[in-house]
Parts: structure tokens; sequence; C-alpha cells
């Protein structure tokens, strides 16, 4: 059963190896969340990631400036191993409204045709029911149709493609 789970410090290791995998196809893994990390793919650089996603999820404190409340996932399996990250934003800024929308995701190459961004997504969508959100906007590279299905799976119903970004809207 593919599960989202919190960031901890304690799965270092699988971490590390899972950023590195990721790390081969982008700078920054679709849904890693490593665009705030300043240490990089180090444990003081994961303890610094837990650290800044535990901030991003607090409702109660303002969010930095230009960026909005998120709560940071990482993906696992039936054996309680990583298998990718999801980032599920609570609200849209102007820059998310464009080109991010609410989940970002990134399953691990060898990973991937197993149904995990499907079923991933899915309960990021619960998850954002949960925080008030009606309708989501998902989004993907124009040329990439794997995503493309995947979140047109889940319900998503294409808006536009702007700057080589596919937008999808889902009702909650």
């Amino acid at each position: 059963m593919t599960r989202l789970i919190l960031p901890d410090v304690h799965r270092f290791e699988e971490w590390r190896d899972l950023c590195t995998e990721l790390l081969v196809e982008a700078d920054i893994p679709h849904g890693s969340g490593l665009w705030e990390v300043d240490a990089g793919i180090t444990e003081e650089g994961l303890a610094q990631h837990v650290i800044v996603s535990t901030r991003f999820m607090d409702a109660s404190r303002p969010a930095p400036d230009g960026k909005v409340h998120a709560t940071q996932f990482w993906i696992t399996d039936d054996d309680d191993t990583l298998v990718g990250f999801l980032h599920m934003r609570h609200t849209l800024n102007d820059h998310l409204l464009d080109r991010g929308g609410h989940v970002g995701y990134g399953i691990r190459p060898t990973r991937r045709r197993e149904g995990h961004a499907s079923r991933a997504l899915a309960l990021a969508l619960d998850a954002l029911r949960g925080v008030g959100v009606e309708r989501a906007l998902v989004t993907c590279d124009d040329d990439n149709e794997a995503s493309a299905r995947t979140i047109i799976s889940c319900g998503g119903v294409l808006e536009d493609v702007r700057s080589g970004t596919r937008r999808y809207w889902i009702d909650l």
C-alpha cells in the first residue's frame, strides 16, 4: 500500500539514495523540497529539510515571503521503502497558479509504472480536502505523458498549457 509519511531524520540513507537516484534527471527533483536546503544531500541537509518542512506546515505562523503553507511528504511502498517525494501546497500564489499547482511529486525511476504516483496523488487530494481546498491545480511538463495520465486518472481536467506546463484542475 502506498503511503505518505512526513520526513524523518532517522531515514537519512534512504533519503540520500532516493535523492541521488532522482538527481540524475533533474537539478531539483519534483516534490522533493530540496530548493529549501542549503546543506545539500547530507545529514545536516536532511535535518535542515525537516525543520523547514515543519515550519511550512504550521498554518499558525505566516508563510515566508513569496511562499505558501505546504506539507512535504515522502512516498513509501508496501515494505515502507521510500519510492518518491510529494509536496502539497495548501494555497496558491501567482507562481504556483501559473506553473506549480497544489501538488508536485516525483517517483524514483526504478519504481515507476507501479502505481505509486496515482495512489500518492489520490492521498494528497484527500489531504487537500482536509485543509479546505475545494479545487486542486496539478501541473506537469507538457512532454510528461506519464504524469498527465496520472493526473487524468485522478480526475484532472486540462485547462491549458502555459510555457510548456500542462495545468489540470481536479474538483475535490
